[in-house]
């Protein structure tokens, strides 16, 4: 039988129940970027690490305005949203090299939203064979770089 080590993912795992209020709304409002994860602050939206992610380098760009619906988002918020989402794609693909890209939205929680009261797009890069076998059989997503790294690699980048 083989191992398969992820340390870091424990901090996660420990936590017993979710954390109050609204992760996009309150990491945001701290100081410490790093520690965040968030890599880019524009004026009416910012871009973050997911902190489960499917793949290294999963990126989440959120309006700091705490809304769940795309329709209710100003023509700015809306406008400089997918300005970076775009500048998310790029900066993935300078850096990553990847050999695609997954961009999108879950909009409530029967969609797949795990924070459904705050709208946020996910952009995703993907390699052929990032999908193997393991969440298919052993119900595991195997990512291949701490949070930490990830976030060096790309601060300073947007």
């Amino acid at each position: 039988m083989k191992n398969l080590w992820a340390p870091w993912r424990v901090e996660y795992i420990k936590k017993a129940t979710k954390e109050e209020g609204c992760i996009l709304c309150q990491k945001p409002a701290q100081d410490d970027d790093a520690a965040s994860y968030i890599l880019y602050r524009g004026k009416k939206n910012f871009i973050m690490l997911n902190a489960y992610p499917y793949n290294s380098g999963h990126l989440m760009v959120a309006p700091y305005r705490h809304v769940a619906d795309l329709e209710k988002l100003t023509a700015d918020e809306l406008h400089e949203h997918f300005e970076m989402v775009s500048r998310s794609a790029a900066v993935l693909k300078q850096v990553f090299q990847p050999a695609g890209l997954n961009i999108g939205m879950n909009l409530g929680r029967v969609a797949g939203a795990g924070i459904d009261k705050h709208l946020h797009s996910h952009v995703v890069p993907r390699w052929a064979g990032d999908t193997n076998f393991m969440p298919v059989i052993g119900d595991t997503r195997v990512i291949n770089e701490a949070l930490a790294e990830t976030y060096k690699t790309l601060a300073g980048k947007f």
